[in-house]
């Protein structure tokens, strides 16, 4: 038996990308996560979509290259995968920045500011498919901060209401993916942590929000939804802050009866109870079983282990090895060591 493999997200930039990182300024730590960009920005280099492009096949060739069935793009060009986007939804402030707290108190920062009505720019994820997709012919996974992620991570001066702010921001998303779609990517994932920190909130009107996202999408294009319980500041951290583990529980029934195709559940970092997989009747599970703020290797036996005890509560053809999220801690080579440990166990299940 083999099962289908996948990556997150966020890959480490090579040395030669100048863009600045969310990893490499600090994680979730860093107080000011825009500054960095703003003067990369100012000082672009003139073959900077080249660098950008280089990075980008590298990123992918490295995934293709270890056997990955779904490769992500890495998020190369992105400074962080949430106010990448923002950049390009007009009614953001980037100059005049608001102190917040977000993530339940586990991050302060000066973040960029709504000011006025959302509203999506012209196309820009569809030029970082194209590039992704022209390495490979595995199908490219693209991904898109959702709604209530993005109000977490921003101030609201405008709308100050969460529900009509991710509503709005809902609407632009739709634009960028519904570009994804006619460019021809069929795998399109929006990120929503911010689901498994707030259960209650994700189901008043985040799952709402959510599908406004997906509004249009044909039914080729896996709709797959990222839930991750949170990062640390560094690489080996002890101790940080997550999500209620239970948050996944909470939220199971409703992701079951919604369109998402396939959902993103961290494992490795802190295994969860597998009872929750049976609430996935139809519904595809990316399950991570490689930790991504730990620099131990899991070895193929320990992967294939968990795999085998998630199989007795899905089936195989729903279960599909990941990272439990983006990969911008860790260097290369145990990125490679230990999505090639993955591989290998996601071969040898059964």
């Amino acid at each position: 038996m083999s099962l289908l493999t996948t990556t997150i997200g966020a890959y480490p930039k090579p040395d030669y990308v100048p863009t600045p990182d969310w990893f490499r300024e600090g994680g979730a730590g860093i107080s000011n996560p825009t500054t960095a960009y703003q003067k990369y920005l100012a000082n672009l280099p003139d073959n900077i979509e080249e660098i950008l492009d280089r990075g980008t096949e590298e990123v992918v060739n490295d995934q293709v290259s270890v056997g990955i069935d779904i490769p992500a793009d890495g998020e190369v060009r992105r400074e962080n995968y949430i106010h990448y986007h923002c950049r390009h939804i007009k009614g953001f402030d980037f100059e005049n920045l608001t102190r917040k707290v977000s993530r339940q108190g586990a991050w302060e920062a000066d973040l960029p500011t709504i000011t006025g009505p959302l509203e999506a720019r012209d196309p820009f994820l569809p030029r970082d498919y194209r590039i992704a997709q022209g390495v490979t012919d595995r199908p490219i996974k693209i991904t898109v901060p959702g709604p209530m992620t993005i109000t977490d991570s921003v101030a609201d001066a405008y709308y100050n209401d969460d529900k009509s702010l991710g509503a709005a921001l809902a609407t632009a998303l739709n634009a960028e993916i519904l570009a994804l779609v006619d460019a021809g990517c069929t795998w399109i994932q929006v990120d929503e942590p911010v689901f498994a920190r707030n259960p209650n909130k994700a189901l008043d009107y985040g799952f709402e929000n959510l599908e406004r996202c997906f509004e249009g999408v044909p039914d080729h294009v896996t709709r797959a939804v990222h839930m991750c319980c949170g990062y640390p500041e560094k690489l080996d951290q002890e101790n940080f802050q997550k999500a209620d583990q239970m948050a996944y529980f909470q939220l199971a029934d409703a992701i079951e009866a919604s369109s998402i195709q396939a959902i993103s559940l961290e494992d490795a970092h802190r295994h969860n109870d597998l009872s929750l997989l049976e609430k996935f009747k139809t519904t595809s599970v990316i399950f991570g079983v490689i930790a991504i703020a730990q620099s131990r290797i899991e070895t193929v036996d320990e992967i294939t282990k968990r795999l085998n005890a998630a199989l007795e509560h899905i089936d195989a053809d729903r279960l599909i090895a990941a990272p439990d999220c983006g990969l911008g801690f860790l260097n290369r080579e145990l990125v490679l060591a230990k999505l090639g440990n993955m591989v290998a166990a996601a071969r040898g299940v059964g």
